[in-house]
């Protein structure tokens, strides 16, 4: 990893990339620390101070939830948007031929989905706004609420296009990444917090020391999951093109465990989310359960964490890979899986493997997210939140940049090739 990012500096065009990515992440990281108007911050801070439900909602937000700065919402609207919008698709005919119309059809998707950001922001920008203003967080007037909700709605569509941006002339996935600057900005406080309580005596070195096992297991585990694969093998068959032949060698499909990554869990983390903001809105004890029974610490919750992650592992899934397609392409090249005839039986033979795959990757991916949560708990570790989400989070961001990054630099050493190879065919012929 350290040689690749080495090489790529070396790039001008890729040195440029990485550095307007961590400019943007510079400028997503300084937003989270710009308040929004007329809200008490200390208070805030104390609020947060609980941990539970809410600090789990200020991970995804960077701390910038429990500062309620301008990017308070950070990309929880964005996402949900685009989770309604992919369902979206599948359901209606009409929006799937739209999105297989190619870039126009997909920028229509896209502007969609924009549309439905701000309308989600709007929606948890009001909720929170009510939430402080029943908390007493929040003493303005009609106007100072609607200069709340207009700010960080605002805030909202800036990450958007922060994330937009990184995608597109930047390195990796934006999204993702302002989610992992948010998560990894939040590790030095982490670790403080932990020492202090092992100074103050609220902590044992014993469980330090499990607790440090434990995340190393899971970080472990994680690099396991994101680069596990099952391989097919298929064989070409041998074709003569006047005098030279082609084909004849054995190779194999790779089909990732997680071919998801890390997308069920950030989907799953933010419906569950959702409902607890909107409960934010009404006031009484039994909106307080709800919230508290909807917390991350909840049985009912990780029973919908779960069920969310496999849902959302097959739905992925099946929007990114499509045996069809590839067993039609193996025929037209000839190739073959051992054992299994080419056509239809081989795209039914690939789904069965990938169907089986997907479960106990989904299911791991589950295991992963929880375990932290449940030992730290088990342990009394309370005071902070970085837990298994968390982690698979980072990772999972982490190696897919990565691999992009190493992606771009054999595109680019392949380039370099072909330049070389037409050099001296020139020369040749000269």
């Amino acid at each position: 990893m350290i040689d690749s990012f080495r090489d790529a500096f070396r790039l001008p065009d890729l040195k440029r990339r990485i550095l307007f990515t961590m400019a943007v992440l510079f400028i997503y990281r300084l937003g989270s620390h710009i308040p929004t108007p007329g809200i008490d911050t200390a208070a805030m801070a104390k609020l947060f101070e609980q941990g539970g439900v809410l600090g789990f909602l200020d991970l995804f937000a960077g701390g910038a939830l429990s500062r309620f700065s301008v990017f308070a919402l950070g990309v929880a609207p964005y996402i949900n948007s685009s989770i309604v919008m992919q369902l979206l698709v599948v359901v209606f005919p009409a929006l799937e031929k739209m999105q297989k119309e190619g870039d126009e059809g997909r920028k229509k998707i896209v502007q969609y989905t924009r549309l439905g950001t701000i309308l989600f922001a709007v929606v948890q920008a009001l909720g929170l706004t009510f939430w402080l203003r029943n908390l007493g967080i929040f003493s303005g007037g009609l106007l100072g609420g609607l200069v709340v909700v207009v700010t960080i709605t605002a805030g909202s569509v800036a990450v958007m296009w922060l994330g937009e941006e990184i995608t597109d002339h930047g390195i990796g996935n934006g999204i993702s990444l302002l989610i992992f600057a948010g998560i990894v900005a939040r590790v030095p406080e982490a670790f403080i917090r932990t020492f202090t309580m092992l100074r103050m005596g609220e902590m044992n070195a014993v469980t330090l020391l499990l607790a440090v096992a434990l995340m190393i297991v899971v970080v472990a585990g994680a690099i396991l999951l994101q680069e596990g694969q099952r391989r097919l093998p298929v064989q070409y068959a041998k074709r003569v093109v006047g005098n030279r032949v082609y084909g004849g060698q054995s190779t194999f499909i790779p089909l990732r465990v997680n071919q998801s990554g890390v997308i069920p869990i950030i989907f799953a983390s933010s419906i569950l989310m959702f409902p607890t903001m909107l409960l934010r809105f009404f006031k009484g004890d039994w909106a307080t359960r709800l919230i508290n029974l909807l917390g991350p610490d909840s049985i009912l919750y990780m029973l919908l964490y779960v069920a969310l992650i496999v849902f959302f592992a097959y739905f992925y899934t099946a929007v990114v890979f499509n045996p069809v397609d590839v067993a039609n392409n193996m025929k037209k090249n000839g190739g073959f899986i051992l054992g299994i005839r080419p056509g239809r039986p081989t795209s039914d033979y690939i789904e069965r493997v990938m169907t089986r795959i997907t479960l106990g990757g989904s299911l791991f991916l589950a295991v992963i997210a929880l375990i932290p949560t449940l030992m730290t708990r088990i342990m009394g570790i309370t005071s902070f939140y970085f837990g298994g989400t968390a982690v698979l989070i980072v990772v999972g961001v982490a190696l897919d940049t990565v691999h992009q990054i190493e992606a771009q630099l054999l595109m680019r050493h392949y380039d370099g090739i072909l330049k070389r190879r037409d050099k001296a065919g020139s020369l040749l012929r000269l």
